[in-house]
């Protein structure tokens, strides 16, 4: 862009967002007439076209909008439709001046520019009966433009400040990365009727089994710790073994995790503000963010005899915010500064409105104690990881290197029995928060945005933070599932790229190990809502299934699937085994009187299943088939897909993730290629002069098999540089090791017994 062109495009999008609609006419129209530089004059034009139309000129505004109704751009011609549309249609030009928005969005962590008092105040909504129909105390109307999300080839330029639904500034980076982002900005009700009361009762049984999940784990591990003591005790001289480790810690356990549920507000707070610096957030802070945020707070705490929740703030760029207490009253509702910059005045009321959900229903005292109990042990793998870092010598760094690996494998396990009450509870707080606000396509845009805040939050940092992964569970957005849904947008519309999630027969398989529901499933849902209340909505899917052969899918499981067909391989024997000793042709009682051998059937099963995986998963590689960057959009619209498909891709770009002794697993590998950022499996493999280690924040050439599931990645096969260094990984070798040890170890067990 020229230099003369930049600053006034900045400034004239500065003066339109803060209501200085002369200012910004005078600025963007030698742009809009412009023809050196064709994207800043459609940028002008379509800054142009709300200026206008705010201060009552609207014959302008349309005639710009006729004006680009002529573009060469399919999506700016629909764009420019829809706009058209509304103008002419509005009898009032005051009333239409005045609801008239473009729309898109641009993001930026790192300088942000919030100006709350130039944001038409969202409505007041009031909370009626059941019976009743609830009604918006406030003339002001939202947007009523309905736009399509277009592609743009440049963004906004770095410095200019955000616009109604326009979220800061872009760096030329994130520009390249993000492009910009248009906006439908679909409606709120100003009127509708209290959606049915959903049943709670699987979400009770649910926190209830979270709590024994995690009680009975920290109990085996707690078992399995002091015997490991008391065994090394014994074996050293002059040392004798602790009496207390013989004892069964299951009362006391239950008792501390009680306790430490009593408690768990004032230790969190001593946690978060120790280790990630949380203080205080006062709420007239908030209020000059989001005035709707501080209002719905209010309504709601005192609808339900409610003390206020304390508000406090992380310094975060990435956009979250989270919920901890053991009771209504002593609630904590904790948002990061990135939250508050990057989304808009209704989109922060609706996400502190999905945290009254989780008080609501209790959920969140057992997620509570959750991270009051994992926090200590993440803090813990961290510092033993920072430890390794610094111990120069390889031999005594192994050790150190293993210990921390542990420690992670631990707060994984532990993490992981609060898995499918984080996805559920999700579903139930999004479903409050539509009915407290009125405004469930707000909630869409928000959850978009927040994965896009935290994508660059990743991308600019070239690592996943220590906070993103050890918040994830309590957070309303993955950071896993943030990874390619929030950089996709410049080259993939938002329905194309959730299509999987909404399509998708087979789908929720694929959700057993994730922590956050399905994006394109609590999207649908939200729409339904918007739908049920005669509302347009901010997304658009189609309701055809996809089509995915049974016989795919059943290959995808046949590991597992193998187990219960082990089941049947026992019940068989032992059926063979009763009849041949009824018979007096064999006696087989010494090996099976104990039952054990059903082990062995489950191991052998398990394994068959695996061998009959291991050629479809890992095809050959074949360069005529291969697929690059410019595939990837494909890859990831495509409904029907399943991880089995295993389709080869070699693709170019940056490869990111921690470095040192914190990424010895490879947890933390993340491909940045021109398409966005994609997921990266490795495992490593003895011998090698090279490790991924060496490799992070270097441009790589990947080769492997894409993978399209609830959280797109890739297998890889081999990451080469550009001097010719290449990782190789394991993946089928570590396959064929697993599915043969437990082949053997299945035999044993069924012939010993």
């Amino acid at each position: 862009m020229p230099s003369h062109a930049k600053p006034s495009l900045e400034a004239g999008l500065v003066a339109l967002k803060q209501g200085n609609y002369q200012t910004a006419i005078a600025q963007l129209e030698p742009i809009a007439s412009s023809q050196s530089n064709a994207t800043a004059s459609l940028q002008a034009q379509v800054g142009l076209v709300m200026a206008y139309a705010r201060s009552g000129e609207v014959p302008k505004a349309i005639a710009i909008s006729q004006n680009l109704i002529e573009s060469n751009n399919p999506q700016v011609q629909e764009w420019a439709t829809r706009a058209l549309e509304h103008l002419t249609k509005r009898k009032k030009p005051d009333q239409e001046s005045k609801n008239v928005e473009t729309g898109f969005v641009a993001f930026d962590n790192s300088t942000p520019d919030s100006t709350p008092d130039s944001t038409p105040e969202t409505p007041t909504l009031e909370e009626k009966p059941n019976d009743q129909v609830i009604e918006t105390k406030s003339d002001d109307t939202p947007p009523m433009v309905p736009l399509t999300r277009l592609k743009a080839t440049v963004a906004l330029p770095p410095a200019t400040a955000p616009l109604n639904g326009f979220m800061g500034s872009v760096t030329r980076t994130q520009a390249k990365l993000f492009g910009v982002i248009y906006w439908r900005q679909a409606q709120r009700a100003r009127a509708w009727q209290p959606l049915r009361k959903p049943k709670l009762i699987p979400l009770r049984l649910l926190s209830a089994g979270t709590f024994i999940a995690l009680f009975w784990v920290m109990r085996e591990i707690l078992k399995l710790a002091m015997g490991f003591i008391n065994q090394t005790l014994v074996k050293l001289p002059y040392l004798e073994p602790l009496q207390l480790f013989y004892r069964d810690p299951t009362k006391l356990l239950l008792v501390v995790l009680v306790i430490l549920i009593g408690i768990s507000p004032w230790l969190l707070d001593l946690l978060l503000a120790k280790l990630y610096g949380q203080r205080e957030f006062p709420k007239d802070v908030l209020n000059a963010h989001s005035r709707e945020a501080l209002r719905v707070l209010q309504r709601c705490c005192q609808q339900r005899h409610w003390p206020l929740p304390k508000l406090r703030i992380l310094p975060m760029a990435a956009p979250i915010i989270l919920t901890y207490g053991s009771l209504p009253r002593n609630a904590r509702i904790v948002v990061s500064q990135g939250l508050l910059e990057q989304l808009a005045d209704d989109e922060i009321a609706i996400i502190y409105a999905t945290q009254l959900g989780h008080i609501a229903h209790w959920d969140f005292a057992v997620m509570s104690l959750l991270l009051l109990v994992t926090l200590p042990i993440y803090q813990l793998y961290q510092q033993v990881s920072e430890l390794g870092d610094k111990i120069s010598g390889k031999i005594w760094r192994s050790p150190v290197t293993i210990l921390a690996s542990l420690i992670y494998g631990v707060w994984c396990l532990l993490t992981g029995t609060g898995l499918w009450l984080s996805r559920l509870r999700l579903y139930y707080s999004d479903r409050v928060a539509a009915e407290i606000t009125g405004n469930p396509n707000a909630l869409i845009r928000a959850l978009l945005k927040i994965a896009i805040g935290i994508a660059a939050d990743i991308q600019r940092e070239e690592h996943t933070s220590w906070q993103l992964e050890s918040l994830n569970l309590l957070t309303p957005v993955s950071y896993q599932q943030s990874l390619s849904l929030g950089t996709i947008a410049s080259n993939l519309s938002f329905e194309s790229f959730l299509k999987w999630d909404t399509a998708n027969p087979y789908r929720r398989w694929f959700t057993i190990n994730n922590s956050h529901p399905l994006m394109g499933d609590r999207c649908d849902r939200l729409c339904q809502i918007a739908r049920h209340w005669h509302l347009d909505t901010e997304l658009h899917f189609s309701s055809e299934p996809s089509k995915v052969k049974r016989q795919s899918f059943l290959l995808q499981i046949a590991p597992w699937l193998g187990i219960p067909l082990g089941v049947l391989f026992a019940v068989f024997v032992w059926l063979t085994w009763q009849l041949a000793f009824a018979l007096k042709f064999l006696n087989l009682k010494w090996i099976y009187e104990d039952w054990s051998f059903i082990t062995g059937c489950l191991l052998i099963g398990f394994s068959i299943g695996t061998v009959m995986r291991i050629n479809p998963f890992f095809p050959d590689i074949k360069p005529a088939t291969v697929q690059t960057d410019d595939s990837l959009p494909n890859l990831l619209s495509d409904p029907s897909a399943l991880p089995i498909d295993s389709i080869s891709v070699r693709l170019v770009g940056k490869l990111l993730g921690r470095q040192g002794t914190s990424n010895s697993l490879a947890q933390d590998l993340i491909l940045q290629s021109s398409a966005g950022l994609v997921k990266l499996h490795h495992i490593s493999w003895f011998g090698q002069s090279v490790n991924h280690q060496d490799l992070i924040g270097r441009q790589i050439i990947v080769t492997g098999w894409f993978r399209r599931g609830a959280t797109p990645w890739i297998d890889i096969q081999t990451l080469q540089t550009q001097s010719g260094k290449t990782i190789h990984s394991a993946h089928p070798i570590w396959s064929i090791f697993l599915a043969v040890a437990a082949q053997a170890w299945g035999a044993y067990v069924f012939l010993t017994g």
